[in-house]
């Protein structure tokens, strides 16, 4: 992978975000299809989601290019799911997308 290769590059988001107390339930519920819907998704690599005792959540989803990451950004089940958590699910929330410009592994 090359310097002008970003195009190419995986994509990763990183979305920190707190739950409204009131909405977890609902928020679940939305969550799982986002969850099905973004594993069917051209270049989907992975997702996983975190929690702290502090209650912040992060979740890391990576595509496998920056066109897939859009794709899956815009669509209209996810822009759906997007405003619901502006005005329902989030007290806070920052998102991070970045593509990736180094990928070193330790398998044993």
């Amino acid at each position: 992978m090359g310097d002008n290769d970003t195009a190419a590059a995986p994509v990763v988001t990183v979305f920190r975000s707190r739950l409204r107390r009131d909405a977890v339930e609902e928020y679940e519920s939305v969550a799982e299809r986002m969850d099905a819907l973004a594993r069917a998704m051209p270049g989907f690599v992975d997702y996983k989601t975190f929690a702290s005792d502090d209650g912040e959540r992060v979740t890391i989803v990576t595509f496998a290019s920056l066109e897939d990451h859009r794709a899956w950004r815009d669509h209209p089940e996810h822009r759906q799911a997007q405003r619901l958590g502006r005005e329902r699910f989030y007290e806070t929330y920052a998102i991070q997308v970045g593509t990736v410009v180094s990928d070193r592994r330790f398998p044993r």
